[in-house]
């Protein structure tokens, strides 16, 4: 009998909502759900709801920078 697997994870650093909090006790954020936490936002998502994360936004490819003008 196969062991069951876990549902593939987005990879955090990858998604546009995902940011470092500089507070030590709580490292990282997600802006698209509003939570900072000890572990990665996707794997509390995993935990908590035995699903993948659904917020996952991938970032824009390098390059220039909307924000900064022409």
């Amino acid at each position: 009998m196969n062991a069951p697997t876990l549902p593939a994870r987005p990879d955090c650093y990858r998604c546009a909502a995902f940011f470092i909090t500089h507070n030590p006790a709580f490292p990282y954020g997600c802006r698209a759900i509003g939570c900072q936490s000890k572990r990665l936002p996707g794997a509390e998502v995993l935990e908590a709801s035995g699903q993948s994360c659904l917020m996952f936004t991938p970032k824009p490819p390098p390059g220039r920078n909307p924000r900064m003008g022409a």
